[in-house]
Protein backbone atom coordinates (compact mmCIF):
# COMPACT_ATOMS: atom_id res chain seq x y z
CA UNK A 1 0.00 0.00 0.00
CA UNK A 2 1.04 3.27 -0.13
CA UNK A 3 1.83 5.50 2.59
CA UNK A 4 3.42 8.77 3.89
CA UNK A 5 6.65 8.31 5.52
CA UNK A 6 9.04 10.47 7.50
CA UNK A 7 12.07 9.93 6.42
CA UNK A 8 14.06 13.14 7.59
CA UNK A 9 12.57 15.84 10.10
CA UNK A 10 11.36 19.18 8.03
CA UNK A 11 11.86 17.30 4.78
CA UNK A 12 9.47 15.90 2.38
CA UNK A 13 7.83 12.79 3.48
CA UNK A 14 8.72 9.82 1.16
CA UNK A 15 5.48 8.41 -0.55
CA UNK A 16 6.54 4.68 -0.49
CA UNK A 17 5.03 1.19 -1.27
CA UNK A 18 4.98 -0.31 2.25
CA UNK A 19 3.62 -3.57 3.29
CA UNK A 20 -0.32 -3.64 4.23
CA UNK A 21 -1.10 -3.85 8.03
CA UNK A 22 -2.33 -7.21 9.51
CA UNK A 23 -4.95 -6.94 12.35
CA UNK A 24 -4.25 -7.75 15.93
CA UNK A 25 -6.60 -10.36 17.35
CA UNK A 26 -8.08 -7.90 19.44
CA UNK A 27 -7.74 -5.00 16.46
CA UNK A 28 -8.76 -4.11 12.83
CA UNK A 29 -7.60 -2.52 9.82
CA UNK A 30 -9.27 0.27 8.44
CA UNK A 31 -9.26 0.81 4.56
CA UNK A 32 -8.60 5.11 5.16
CA UNK A 33 -10.80 7.66 3.14
CA UNK A 34 -9.85 10.89 4.64
CA UNK A 35 -7.37 12.07 7.01
CA UNK A 36 -7.06 15.17 8.40
CA UNK A 37 -3.71 17.30 8.29
CA UNK A 38 -2.75 18.67 11.90
CA UNK A 39 -0.83 20.70 13.88
CA UNK A 40 0.29 17.68 16.08
CA UNK A 41 1.48 16.08 13.23
CA UNK A 42 3.56 19.46 11.60
CA UNK A 43 5.00 18.88 15.40
CA UNK A 44 5.98 15.94 14.60
CA UNK A 45 7.15 16.22 11.06
CA UNK A 46 9.77 19.26 12.60
CA UNK A 47 11.10 16.40 15.15
CA UNK A 48 9.43 18.48 18.12
CA UNK A 49 8.88 16.51 21.64
CA UNK A 50 12.18 15.96 22.76
CA UNK A 51 12.19 17.59 25.81
CA UNK A 52 9.22 15.50 26.83
CA UNK A 53 10.98 12.03 25.08
CA UNK A 54 7.99 12.28 22.80
CA UNK A 55 9.99 12.79 19.58
CA UNK A 56 8.34 10.87 16.50
CA UNK A 57 10.83 8.12 15.37
CA UNK A 58 12.60 8.55 11.94
CA UNK A 59 10.86 5.67 10.28
CA UNK A 60 7.40 6.80 11.19
CA UNK A 61 3.67 6.60 9.01
CA UNK A 62 2.00 9.88 10.05
CA UNK A 63 -1.25 10.73 10.48
CA UNK A 64 -3.60 10.40 13.07
CA UNK A 65 -7.20 11.79 11.90
CA UNK A 66 -8.34 8.88 10.11
CA UNK A 67 -11.84 7.76 9.22
CA UNK A 68 -13.12 5.03 6.71
CA UNK A 69 -14.24 1.54 6.50
CA UNK A 70 -13.60 -2.18 8.17
CA UNK A 71 -11.35 -4.15 5.85
CA UNK A 72 -10.31 -7.04 8.37
CA UNK A 73 -10.72 -7.73 11.56
CA UNK A 74 -8.89 -9.66 14.26
CA UNK A 75 -10.22 -13.61 15.56
CA UNK A 76 -11.47 -12.08 19.00
CA UNK A 77 -13.55 -8.96 17.15
CA UNK A 78 -17.38 -9.47 17.53
CA UNK A 79 -18.33 -5.60 17.58
CA UNK A 80 -17.18 -4.76 14.33
CA UNK A 81 -17.08 -6.80 10.66
CA UNK A 82 -15.97 -5.51 7.41
CA UNK A 83 -18.03 -2.80 5.62
CA UNK A 84 -18.20 -0.54 9.24
CA UNK A 85 -17.72 2.53 8.76
CA UNK A 86 -15.35 3.78 11.62
CA UNK A 87 -13.96 6.94 13.29
CA UNK A 88 -10.48 6.33 14.94
CA UNK A 89 -9.68 7.95 17.89
CA UNK A 90 -6.04 9.51 18.00
CA UNK A 91 -4.86 8.56 21.76
CA UNK A 92 -5.97 4.59 21.79
CA UNK A 93 -6.31 2.88 25.28
CA UNK A 94 -5.90 -0.97 25.93
CA UNK A 95 -8.95 -0.69 27.83
CA UNK A 96 -8.48 -2.35 31.05
CA UNK A 97 -6.51 0.12 33.33
CA UNK A 98 -8.18 2.30 35.97
CA UNK A 99 -7.92 5.11 33.78
CA UNK A 100 -9.93 3.33 31.04
CA UNK A 101 -12.24 1.46 33.20
CA UNK A 102 -13.46 5.17 34.59
CA UNK A 103 -13.78 6.46 31.24
CA UNK A 104 -10.72 8.42 30.63
CA UNK A 105 -9.21 6.14 27.75
CA UNK A 106 -7.75 9.07 26.37
CA UNK A 107 -5.34 9.13 28.72
CA UNK A 108 -4.76 5.21 29.12
CA UNK A 109 -1.70 4.16 31.60
CA UNK A 110 -0.61 1.79 28.98
CA UNK A 111 -2.15 3.78 25.34
CA UNK A 112 -0.86 4.12 22.12
CA UNK A 113 -0.62 7.21 19.90
CA UNK A 114 -1.43 6.68 16.24
CA UNK A 115 1.10 8.26 13.89
CA UNK A 116 3.68 9.11 16.69
CA UNK A 117 4.80 6.08 17.96
CA UNK A 118 6.83 2.46 16.23
CA UNK A 119 3.91 0.23 17.52
CA UNK A 120 1.44 2.11 15.74
CA UNK A 121 1.76 3.77 12.19
CA UNK A 122 -0.31 6.16 10.92
CA UNK A 123 -2.79 6.47 8.70
CA UNK A 124 -1.43 8.97 5.95
CA UNK A 125 -2.14 5.56 4.17
CA UNK A 126 -4.34 3.46 2.21
CA UNK A 127 -4.55 1.36 5.89
CA UNK A 128 -4.15 1.69 9.16
CA UNK A 129 -4.29 -0.75 11.70
CA UNK A 130 -6.23 0.00 14.82
CA UNK A 131 -5.45 -2.28 18.42
CA UNK A 132 -7.58 -2.65 20.95
CA UNK A 133 -10.47 -1.95 18.12
CA UNK A 134 -13.60 -2.69 20.34
CA UNK A 135 -12.59 0.03 23.09
CA UNK A 136 -11.17 2.22 20.62
CA UNK A 137 -12.77 2.64 17.24
CA UNK A 138 -16.12 4.32 17.05
CA UNK A 139 -19.11 3.39 14.42
CA UNK A 140 -20.18 6.54 12.47
CA UNK A 141 -23.69 7.26 11.76
CA UNK A 142 -25.06 7.35 8.34
CA UNK A 143 -25.11 11.05 8.49
CA UNK A 144 -22.00 11.81 9.44
CA UNK A 145 -19.53 11.50 6.31
CA UNK A 146 -16.05 10.08 6.52
CA UNK A 147 -14.77 13.72 5.55
CA UNK A 148 -16.82 15.25 8.60
CA UNK A 149 -15.25 12.85 10.63
CA UNK A 150 -11.69 12.91 9.93
CA UNK A 151 -12.43 16.36 10.98
CA UNK A 152 -13.25 15.49 14.11
CA UNK A 153 -9.64 13.71 14.39
CA UNK A 154 -7.69 15.16 17.51
CA UNK A 155 -8.64 18.87 17.04
CA UNK A 156 -12.62 18.83 17.37
CA UNK A 157 -12.57 15.96 19.64
CA UNK A 158 -9.77 17.92 22.21
CA UNK A 159 -11.90 21.23 21.95
CA UNK A 160 -15.06 19.02 22.79
CA UNK A 161 -13.57 17.08 25.72
CA UNK A 162 -12.10 20.24 26.94
CA UNK A 163 -15.15 22.31 27.03
CA UNK A 164 -17.87 20.18 27.69
CA UNK A 165 -16.31 17.81 30.40
CA UNK A 166 -13.06 19.81 31.52
CA UNK A 167 -13.85 23.67 32.01
CA UNK A 168 -17.33 23.36 33.59
CA UNK A 169 -18.48 25.44 30.76
CA UNK A 170 -22.18 26.98 31.59
CA UNK A 171 -24.12 28.60 29.39
CA UNK A 172 -23.82 32.62 28.58
CA UNK A 173 -20.06 32.41 29.65
CA UNK A 174 -17.50 33.88 27.75
CA UNK A 175 -15.24 31.24 26.26
CA UNK A 176 -12.11 33.28 24.93
CA UNK A 177 -10.04 31.50 22.25
CA UNK A 178 -6.40 32.07 21.88
CA UNK A 179 -4.98 30.93 18.06
CA UNK A 180 -7.82 30.28 15.19
CA UNK A 181 -5.98 27.04 13.11
CA UNK A 182 -8.43 23.97 13.37
CA UNK A 183 -8.26 23.77 17.03
CA UNK A 184 -9.40 26.82 17.92
CA UNK A 185 -11.68 27.42 15.46
CA UNK A 186 -13.45 23.94 16.70
CA UNK A 187 -13.27 25.62 20.14
CA UNK A 188 -15.19 28.52 18.59
CA UNK A 189 -17.97 26.27 17.17
CA UNK A 190 -18.55 23.91 20.33
CA UNK A 191 -18.69 26.79 22.52
CA UNK A 192 -21.06 28.49 20.92
CA UNK A 193 -23.07 25.13 20.77
CA UNK A 194 -23.11 24.88 24.18
CA UNK A 195 -24.45 28.30 24.87
CA UNK A 196 -21.49 30.41 25.29
CA UNK A 197 -20.72 33.85 23.78
CA UNK A 198 -17.24 34.02 22.28
CA UNK A 199 -14.39 36.17 21.73
CA UNK A 200 -11.65 34.47 19.56
CA UNK A 201 -8.25 35.89 19.19
CA UNK A 202 -5.59 35.67 16.16
CA UNK A 203 -3.22 37.89 14.55
CA UNK A 204 -4.52 36.94 11.02
CA UNK A 205 -7.76 38.50 9.70
CA UNK A 206 -8.94 35.23 7.61
CA UNK A 207 -9.17 33.01 10.43
CA UNK A 208 -10.81 35.80 12.22
CA UNK A 209 -13.94 35.86 9.93
CA UNK A 210 -14.13 32.20 9.64
CA UNK A 211 -14.69 31.86 13.63
CA UNK A 212 -17.03 35.10 13.21
CA UNK A 213 -18.91 32.53 10.28
CA UNK A 214 -18.46 29.65 12.45
CA UNK A 215 -20.54 31.66 15.87
CA UNK A 216 -17.68 34.25 16.92
CA UNK A 217 -19.65 36.81 18.69
CA UNK A 218 -16.56 39.34 19.04
CA UNK A 219 -12.93 38.87 17.63
CA UNK A 220 -9.58 40.51 18.60
CA UNK A 221 -6.55 40.84 16.11
CA UNK A 222 -3.57 40.59 18.40
CA UNK A 223 -0.33 42.01 17.23
CA UNK A 224 2.40 44.25 18.37
CA UNK A 225 0.86 46.86 20.38
CA UNK A 226 -2.27 44.71 20.96
CA UNK A 227 -2.96 44.79 24.82
CA UNK A 228 -5.22 41.02 24.40
CA UNK A 229 -5.93 40.80 27.75
CA UNK A 230 -7.28 44.25 28.08
CA UNK A 231 -9.19 44.03 24.88
CA UNK A 232 -10.66 40.69 25.90
CA UNK A 233 -11.67 42.09 29.60
CA UNK A 234 -13.71 45.16 27.41
CA UNK A 235 -15.22 42.66 24.92
CA UNK A 236 -16.32 40.20 28.06
CA UNK A 237 -17.77 42.80 30.63
CA UNK A 238 -14.93 41.64 32.92
CA UNK A 239 -12.93 39.08 31.70
CA UNK A 240 -13.78 35.47 30.45
CA UNK A 241 -15.02 32.65 32.51
CA UNK A 242 -13.24 30.27 30.45
CA UNK A 243 -9.86 30.74 28.48
CA UNK A 244 -8.47 27.95 25.82
CA UNK A 245 -5.01 28.24 24.50
CA UNK A 246 -5.13 26.88 21.37
CA UNK A 247 -1.53 27.25 20.36
CA UNK A 248 0.74 26.74 22.74
CA UNK A 249 2.62 29.65 22.61
CA UNK A 250 4.26 31.17 25.95
CA UNK A 251 2.79 34.39 24.23
CA UNK A 252 -0.99 33.30 23.80
CA UNK A 253 -0.91 31.33 26.97
CA UNK A 254 0.25 34.04 29.03
CA UNK A 255 -2.72 35.89 27.72
CA UNK A 256 -5.03 33.28 28.14
CA UNK A 257 -4.67 33.27 31.84
CA UNK A 258 -4.63 36.81 32.05
CA UNK A 259 -7.73 37.61 30.82
CA UNK A 260 -9.87 35.32 32.88
CA UNK A 261 -12.69 36.91 35.22
CA UNK A 262 -12.48 36.00 38.86
CA UNK A 263 -12.73 32.07 39.55
CA UNK A 264 -11.98 31.87 35.50
CA UNK A 265 -10.34 28.30 34.20
CA UNK A 266 -7.58 28.33 32.04
CA UNK A 267 -7.72 25.23 29.54
CA UNK A 268 -4.48 24.31 27.87
CA UNK A 269 -4.83 21.96 24.62
CA UNK A 270 -2.23 23.49 22.65
CA UNK A 271 0.96 21.88 22.41
CA UNK A 272 4.10 23.86 22.69
CA UNK A 273 7.21 24.29 20.15
CA UNK A 274 10.78 24.14 20.36
CA UNK A 275 10.87 28.45 21.87
CA UNK A 276 8.98 27.19 25.15
CA UNK A 277 10.84 23.58 25.32
CA UNK A 278 7.08 22.71 27.50
CA UNK A 279 7.63 25.30 29.78
CA UNK A 280 5.91 28.56 30.12
CA UNK A 281 6.14 30.97 33.06
CA UNK A 282 2.38 31.77 34.54
CA UNK A 283 1.72 34.30 37.23
CA UNK A 284 1.30 31.82 39.49
CA UNK A 285 0.31 34.06 42.77
CA UNK A 286 -2.71 35.58 40.62
CA UNK A 287 -3.72 32.08 39.96
CA UNK A 288 -3.76 32.02 43.73
CA UNK A 289 -5.15 35.24 44.94
CA UNK A 290 -8.01 35.03 42.11
CA UNK A 291 -8.82 31.27 42.81
CA UNK A 292 -8.14 30.52 39.25
CA UNK A 293 -8.52 27.30 37.51
CA UNK A 294 -5.57 25.72 35.11
CA UNK A 295 -6.56 22.66 33.42
CA UNK A 296 -5.11 20.37 30.35
CA UNK A 297 -7.30 18.69 27.69
CA UNK A 298 -5.94 16.12 24.85
CA UNK A 299 -8.42 14.09 22.84
CA UNK A 300 -11.22 12.57 24.25
CA UNK A 301 -12.44 9.38 25.98
CA UNK A 302 -13.93 7.16 22.76
CA UNK A 303 -17.21 6.39 25.43
CA UNK A 304 -18.28 9.82 25.20
CA UNK A 305 -18.02 10.38 21.42
CA UNK A 306 -21.49 9.70 21.27
CA UNK A 307 -22.24 12.85 23.15
CA UNK A 308 -20.70 14.73 20.34
CA UNK A 309 -22.15 12.83 17.39
CA UNK A 310 -25.61 13.36 18.54
CA UNK A 311 -25.00 17.08 18.35
CA UNK A 312 -23.40 16.62 14.74
CA UNK A 313 -26.66 13.95 13.97
CA UNK A 314 -29.01 16.91 15.45
CA UNK A 315 -26.89 19.65 13.15
CA UNK A 316 -25.87 21.78 16.17
CA UNK A 317 -22.42 20.97 15.58
CA UNK A 318 -20.94 21.05 11.92
CA UNK A 319 -17.79 19.75 11.97
CA UNK A 320 -17.53 19.70 8.31
CA UNK A 321 -17.71 23.54 7.92
CA UNK A 322 -14.04 23.94 9.53
CA UNK A 323 -12.78 21.42 5.98
CA UNK A 324 -11.03 24.34 3.77
CA UNK A 325 -9.40 22.15 1.32
CA UNK A 326 -9.23 18.51 -0.10
CA UNK A 327 -5.88 17.06 -0.83
CA UNK A 328 -3.97 14.18 -1.95
CA UNK A 329 -1.59 12.25 0.04
CA UNK A 330 1.39 13.62 -2.15
CA UNK A 331 -0.03 17.16 -0.83
CA UNK A 332 0.90 16.53 2.68
CA UNK A 333 4.21 17.94 2.93
CA UNK A 334 3.56 20.84 1.44
CA UNK A 335 0.33 21.47 3.45
CA UNK A 336 2.92 20.67 6.75
CA UNK A 337 5.16 23.50 5.70
CA UNK A 338 2.32 25.84 5.05
CA UNK A 339 2.05 25.45 8.87
CA UNK A 340 5.19 26.92 9.36
CA UNK A 341 4.07 30.14 8.54
CA UNK A 342 0.76 29.90 9.31
CA UNK A 343 -0.82 29.65 5.84
CA UNK A 344 -3.74 27.29 6.76
CA UNK A 345 -6.65 28.10 7.25
CA UNK A 346 -9.65 25.56 9.03
CA UNK A 347 -9.17 21.85 8.70
CA UNK A 348 -7.40 20.10 5.29
CA UNK A 349 -8.08 16.86 4.58
CA UNK A 350 -6.57 14.49 2.71
CA UNK A 351 -9.05 12.06 0.83
CA UNK A 352 -6.79 10.76 -2.25
CA UNK A 353 -4.60 7.82 -1.81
Amino acid sequence: MRAAVLEAYGEELAIEDVDPPEPDPHGVVVDVEACGICRSDWHAWRGHGEWADDRVPIGQILGHEPAGTVARVGDRVSRFEPGDRVAIPFNLGEGSCPQCRNGHGNVCEDGYALGFEETVPGAFAEQVGVPHAEFNAVALPDAVSTVEAAALGCRYVTAFHALAHRADLEAGDWVAVHGCGGLGLAAVQIAGALGANVAAVDVREAPLELGTELGADATVEAGDGVDVPADLEAVTAGGAHVSVDALGRAETCRNSVDCLRTRGTHVQVGLTTDAERGEIPLPMDEVTRWDVTIVGSRGMPPSRYDELLRMIESGRLEPGALVTREVALEDVSERLAAMSGYGTRGIEVVTEF
